[in-house]
């Protein structure tokens, strides 16, 4: 299909509305997955050195109660 300019290309043959519409809910959903997908990871990464930390810790404290 040819479109003799730009605003024929922005009106789709009538559908443009619907047209523009899906493509923006579309890229609005993949940016969502994206940030919603580095957000659970900066938390998980966060609770993982939490985890690591604690155990730390916690070998620390043994070691210590072991020397006493």
């Amino acid at each position: 299909m040819h479109f003799s300019s730009l605003s024929d290309f922005l009106a789709m043959g009538g559908y443009g509305f619907y047209v523009w519409l899906s493509f923006g809910l579309s890229w609005l959903s993949l940016i969502g997955i994206i940030v919603s997908t580095l957000l659970k990871r900066r938390s998980l990464l966060e609770e993982l050195r939490n985890k690591q930390a604690r155990e730390s810790r916690r070998q620390a404290a043994r070691q210590m109660e072991n020397t006493l």
